[in-house]
């Protein structure tokens, strides 16, 4: 794999010889066409003022073209040998600017490369001022004095271009560098890699956006082998059981229909269960859940609850009511998935509340929307845990059984129920001591699937 320091030299030198291409074509071309420009047409338009307009003002101050050679004399800065002055019929009363010479008089036979300048009065013509093609050796002479200067001109302008294109060049390809860089070994799976936000600020959002991107699949990546890890764990105690007891009953030790096969199938119950909440986890976290949204009143739903986990509080001492219930609580949800949100809830609360506890439930209205609190007073958490808490196979205490402790999977699946229909859920630790879960809904209907 190149290093950031090959790309970099590689974007440079690939600019590089872009803006040297350019600059070439710019110093072959121009004055090629300046040349071809001046050679042909820019000698004759010099012409045009200083020597057109005195012939055409002394044919209207003289009304003839009689004595018209020392008029040539004004001209001094083109050779006069290569101009001819015609009448208006064509014949040659100039040649060279001398009218002694013999072909004077006669009617001019026009040539390849000739540069013509019809002379008016009054919009009739009056004559016609010839320009012979230039030899090559006083065009080369005009082209180099006018190019030279030209050319240098250009060369310093250029050389300013690639200086300036370097500099910009520099803080361009330098963070693009190291975002093809990064971006090669985060394909390449070293997720951890970031880059620096430097650069212009297109090229730090970018840089930004990167690092953003390279922490979430660094996020995700960990998480997902933790939770093979989790899962793995969860599995092993289960199975270990199944196996030992099954391997107790081949050998003979326990008796085919005694104790130990009721437990062993009641490790199949926790393997199912495990199994069903990973699957539902899976499709809630996917937004693959189908939820049978209707119109519901948080209240009544409360009351099922309460009544439903009124028998474990009373094995446990544990009060367990209804606190307040406050304005219009009802709102669009799919009843049976907020049941089960309410009872992973509750059951965690009568889990974790030490006997002759409190676990007290609250419903009122909010502007747009429902909240419920699902309060205990028992020992709380950490701040530090609080982050947490819906994590997969998260728990308080570490070395709780799978009996008393769940699946840990219940949270995690509580908060993906809630936000799938719009939802939020929270934690806090109460002043007075103890944990409250915090859920608000919106009475718009959420939009699932």
């Amino acid at each position: 794999m190149n290093s950031v320091r090959q790309i970099r030299l590689r974007l440079l030198s690939l600019l590089g010889r872009a803006f040297l291409t350019v600059l070439l074509l710019l110093m072959i071309l121009f004055p090629l066409i300046t040349a071809y420009v001046l050679t042909n047409y820019a000698a004759a338009a010099s012409l045009r003022f200083p020597l057109l307009g005195y012939l055409e003002g002394y044919y209207q101050g003289h009304g003839s073209w009689e004595g018209i050679e020392a008029g040539f004399q004004f001209y001094d800065t083109f050779p006069p040998e290569y101009t001819l002055l015609l009448d208006g019929e064509e014949r040659i009363l100039l040649d060279g600017g001398l009218a002694s010479a013999a072909t004077v008089g006669s009617t001019y036979e026009a040539k390849a490369g000739d540069i013509r300048f019809q002379l008016e009065q009054n919009g009739q013509p009056t004559g016609t001022l010839i320009i012979n093609p230039l030899p090559l050796a006083w065009r080369g002479r005009m082209a180099v004095g006018i190019l030279f200067p030209v050319a240098g001109i250009s060369f310093a302008l250029g050389l300013l271009v690639v200086v300036i294109a370097f500099l910009l060049v520099r803080r361009f390809v330098n963070p693009l560098a190291e975002v093809i860089f990064a971006a090669r070994a985060v394909a390449d799976g070293r997720l951890e890699t970031r880059i620096p936000s430097e650069g212009p600020q297109d090229l730090r959002s970018l840089s930004e956006s990167f690092n953003e991107m390279a922490a979430s699949l660094e996020r995700n990546d960990r998480e997902r082998r933790d939770m093979l890890a989790d899962i793995a764990h969860e599995l092993r105690t289960p199975l270990s059981v199944i196996r030992g007891r099954l391997e107790g009953i081949v050998d003979g030790i326990y008796p085919e229909n005694g104790p130990q096969v009721s437990l062993a199938l009641e490790q199949t119950y926790v393997l199912e269960r495990l199994v069903d909440d990973l699957r539902l986890l899976t499709l809630a976290e996917t937004r693959q859940l189908q939820f049978d949204i209707s119109r519901v009143d948080i209240g009544h739903v409360l009351e099922r609850v309460v009544e439903l986990f009124s028998a474990e509080a009373q094995e446990k001492n544990i009060s367990l009511s209804i606190a307040r219930k406050e304005g219009n609580l009802s709102t669009s949800i799919d009843p049976q998935r907020f049941e089960q949100v309410l009872g992973n809830l509750v059951g965690n609360a009568l889990r974790y509340v030490p006997e002759g506890g409190r676990v007290w439930l609250t419903a009122e209205e909010v502007t747009d929307g429902v909240r419920l609190t699902i309060n205990d007073n028992g020992a709380g958490l950490p701040d530090a845990d609080l982050p947490f808490i819906f994590d997969r196979f998260w728990r308080k205490d570490k070395s709780r059984s799978r009996i008393s402790g769940g699946t840990g999977l219940g949270l995690a699946i509580s908060r993906q129920l809630v936000e799938a229909q719009g939802g939020v859920i929270a934690a806090r630790n109460l002043p007075e001591g103890g944990l409250q879960m915090m859920i608000q809904l919106n009475k718009k209907p959420a939009s699932v699937s």
